[in-house]
């Protein structure tokens, strides 16, 4: 089940590097005295990232759980 943990790890890697990258768009969006209606759309799209982002981490670390489980 090595392989099943090594998948896990890189969903997890990638979920955490989305979070991340949420992170940086949102504060430069927020610093950017943009439009509230650009600020608006811009935050929408971080939203839907951050979202797929947990939900890629959660799933990765869930195939890391299982790996070792059943290891």
């Amino acid at each position: 089940m090595d392989w099943l943990i090594s998948i896990g790890t890189l969903f997890t890697l990638a979920g955490v590097g989305a979070l991340v990258w949420c992170v940086l768009v949102a504060l430069r969006a927020r610093r950017g005295n943009l439009p509230e209606d650009q600020l608006r759309q811009r935050l929408q799209t971080v939203v839907t990232v951050n979202m797929a982002a947990l939900g890629a981490s959660a799933l990765g670390l869930g195939m890391v759980v299982a790996g070792i489980l059943l290891k």
